[in-house]
């Protein structure tokens, strides 16, 4: 079981930017870089979607909604992801949940989230 936590939530103005980081502690004998790490987000009274996804060899996915804004990376000698947002949107407020897991869809580890609110 991966470990997670989450650091970079916060209030911005419509327009701003923020850079969310997650960082993983792995068991001995495991590694970072074999995981797919995710982002999710759930706003109140919505369902709970993937917004980014990111593998080691680079491949990316992102939710159309945020596809030019965001953007997903990692660090793997550090064993942390990051999703720096830009352009941010009142319609981006909610929990964000890093992930890992061998898929994106099915993630076998969850941070415990970190609120963003977009307002003005």
């Amino acid at each position: 079981q991966v470990q997670l936590v989450e650091s970079g939530g916060g209030l911005v103005q419509p327009g701003g930017s923020l850079k969310l980081s997650c960082v993983a502690s792995v068991a001995s004998g495991s590694s970072f870089s074999r995981y797919v790490v995710g982002w999710y987000r759930q706003a109140p009274g919505k369902q709970r979607e993937l917004v980014a996804a990111g593998t080691s060899g680079g491949s990316t996915t992102y939710a159309d909604s945020v596809k030019g804004r965001f953007t997903i990376s990692r660090d793997n000698a550090k064993n942390t992801g990051y999703l720096q947002m830009n352009s941010l949107k009142p319609e981006d407020t909610a929990v964000y949940y890093c992930t890992v897991g061998l898929s994106a869809v099915r993630p076998n580890s969850w941070g415990q989230g970190t609120q963003v609110t977009v307002s003005a």
